[in-house]
């Protein structure tokens, strides 16, 4: 099978956890044995990742007018993540497959919405007095993200991925690609049809939804911290859940900045027939097989 894996921004960096390089190769390097795992099985893999952290700390290094747009930042944290990873799964195959990542453009509305209404998280957390002081100081917006709050930035829905035939290409030839890094290279179409940047970060399961149906993907696997989508989450009463329709996972009410994304993703992409996943990271393999995280299918599985 055709399997697309989304990695959550854990598996690269845990909340409130330094981001140093140290710590990201670390978390990579546990990430690539459960990749490893899904390859082994016989499947095809296609890895998206997450860029919230990376992308907001080198924003926090070009602070002027003068520094570099998001989309140039997307695409230069997608190539360190795209490195580490590449790198990490190439040392745990033993280098017996190639593995490429490719630095991926992604087309949005340029009339959309999310343009006036900044929703993305990006960089590091702070307190609210902090990320106030941050906010004036740099003209940003912010929002609260659980406890604490973090800058926000436009986050379109991507609606093309024009280098999917370059995907194909390495898909065909036996490669395991990374690409999307971050949601996808943030670009606009001219009216002449020719790109440009734009600034702002596209939702990284969003993208992958919309990659994992251009391909005709059989799978979908949104992975993060949690081992499943669970009713009531933190309360005494949870309840996890093995299975969600597409219709369920639109319809659930989840925290906009985490597992909502997940789940419209997820139905977004179950809708077109096939089978998505939410859960760990460790557990990439055993989702795949049903045994493990909350899957997400026009019909139930388990009947």
């Amino acid at each position: 099978m055709l399997v697309v894996a989304a990695l959550g921004g854990n598996a690269l960096l845990k909340r409130g956890e330094p981001t140093t390089a140290a710590n990201q190769r670390r978390n990579v390097q546990i990430a690539a044995q459960s990749l490893a795992e899904v390859l082994r099985a016989g499947h095809r893999l296609v890895i998206t990742h997450g860029n919230g952290p990376q992308v907001g700390l080198l924003a926090l290094q070009n602070p002027s007018e003068d520094g570099y747009p998001l989309d140039i930042l997307g695409a230069e944290t997608a190539g360190m993540i795209g490195y580490l990873i590449e790198q990490e799964l190439e040392n745990v195959l033993d280098h017996d497959r190639p593995v490429a990542t490719l630095l991926t453009q992604v087309v949005v509305d340029r009339n959309d919405p999310a343009f006036q209404v900044p929703t993305k998280f990006v960089g590091p957390v702070y307190n609210l007095k902090q990320a106030q002081t941050m906010a004036d100081a740099n003209g940003w917006k912010i929002g609260q993200d659980g406890p604490k709050w973090r800058r926000v930035v436009a986050s379109p829905t991507p609606r093309e991925i024009p280098d999917t035939r370059v995907i194909r290409l390495l898909l065909d030839a036996g490669v395991v690609v990374i690409c999307t890094g971050g949601g996808g290279i943030p670009v606009i179409r001219r009216d002449d049809g020719s790109l440009s940047g734009v600034e702002a970060v596209v939702d990284k399961d969003a993208s992958s939804a919309l990659l994992a149906e251009s391909l005709g993907a059989d799978v979908l696997l949104l992975l993060t911290d949690v081992d499943a989508v669970y009713r009531d989450f933190g309360s005494e009463n949870a309840a996890k859940l093995s299975w969600l329709s597409p219709q369920d996972a639109l319809q659930f009410d989840a925290p906009a900045g985490s597992m909502a994304p997940k789940l419209a993703a997820a139905a977004a992409f179950s809708e077109t027939g096939g089978l998505a996943g939410i859960g760990r990271l460790r557990d990439a393999n055993e989702i795949i097989n049903k045994a493990a995280g909350t899957r997400v299918s026009k019909h139930d599985p388990g009947r």
